[in-house]
């Protein structure tokens, strides 16, 4: 909304007190950051409440918040389009002994192709990406470009269901199925290197 909408919240700001509500953090994504610079350009007052976010409650499952490094997305990767952009993040990351948090993607709201190109507002059943899809779609890429940022052994963990009273942390090797039957699974933090403090957590 706020990609195709943020002039028209703007113009109403001028005149009107409006609300933006967002999951998570209110700076997470890009977009938000550049609809508070424009609100400041225009002499909009701006005041932010800030929320509970994957970024901090990943901390959930036991490791440090301090010994995570930078954060990657996993899309779904389709026949003519498997992106591997986040690698070298991973690889910096293990290579620093850091953990990385891997936000695995959903589909909402989302129009086949097809219908997108038919005009048809016809759209697609929500879809949220597991972790083991996200594991499988990892280790392709590591075997593609073989830089050892991690491996089949390397441990990662499932987080499921993050601050819901039925939460599950699950920790294997990559090449394991971890999670099954558990749906949504939306976030997944890998790491390689598991420091004693957070074991014990």
């Amino acid at each position: 909304m706020v990609e195709s909408e943020s002039d028209t919240i703007l113009a109403n700001a001028q005149t009107v007190n409006v609300a933006f509500l967002v999951v998570g953090d209110p700076f997470g994504a890009t977009t938000h950051t550049d609809l508070v610079i424009r609100a400041k350009e225009l002499a909009i007052p701006v005041e932010t409440i800030h929320n509970a976010s994957i970024m901090n409650a990943i901390g959930a499952c036991g490791l440090q918040l301090y010994n995570f490094g930078q954060t990657i997305s996993m899309v779904w990767f389709t026949e003519t389009w498997r992106p591997d952009s986040w690698y070298p993040r991973v690889k910096e990351n293990r290579d620093i002994g850091l953990h990385t948090l891997c936000l695995l993607d959903i589909k909402v709201k989302e129009q086949s192709l097809e219908n997108m190109a038919r005009g048809r507002l016809i759209y697609e059943p929500p879809r949220f990406m597991t972790v083991n899809t996200c594991l499988e779609q990892m280790l392709e890429i590591e075997e593609n470009r073989g830089e050892n940022a991690y491996g089949p052994e390397t441990l990662a963990i499932g987080c499921v269901r993050l601050g819901t009273s039925t939460q599950l942390f699950v920790m294997h090797v990559m090449e394991a199925e971890m999670v099954r039957g558990f749906c949504p699974v939306k976030y997944q933090a890998k790491f390689d290197e598991i420091y004693k403090r957070d074991y014990e957590s």
